[in-house]
């Protein structure tokens, strides 16, 4: 793993900062608002090498005792250093002192190795968009 990484707990990174992380890990340059989101997370991670945000997820939850993992995602120039699973763990020890006791997560069938050697277990789900 990278040592020059550093993590940091709620960092509240600027939109800006979040979008272009976005557009280089998903090749979306579509803009979003984190603002909102970030405010009603219980608890969100950010990986830095300087200045810049490398490394992101976010915790969302329903007010009890259910936490859902969200927007986990590395600059492609970062990956396979363990940052993704650095920024997860950290959340989900935090969602766990935070009183969740549940962590969901959805991801597509290419990641199912990475998340269930974090421990999440196989489970049906199920999933309706609503709009493009």
């Amino acid at each position: 793993m990278n040592t020059s990484i550093e993590y940091r707990d709620d960092p509240h990174p600027t939109n800006a900062s979040l979008n272009t992380l976005g557009a280089r890990a998903w090749n979306d340059d579509s803009w979003r608002d984190y603002s909102a989101i970030l405010s009603r997370s219980l608890a969100h991670v950010g990986a830095f090498d300087g200045m810049r945000l490398i490394g992101f997820v976010n915790v969302a939850w329903d007010g009890g005792i259910h936490a859902f993992i969200l927007d986990t995602c590395v600059d492609p120039d970062f990956r396979r250093q363990g940052i993704a699973t650095h920024l997860v763990k950290r959340a989900t020890s935090l969602a766990r002192d935070r009183g969740a006791k549940w962590l969901h997560v959805d991801f597509e069938p290419h990641l199912t190795g990475f998340y269930r050697n974090l421990g999440f277990s196989h489970t049906e789900a199920g999933l309706l968009r609503l709009r493009d």
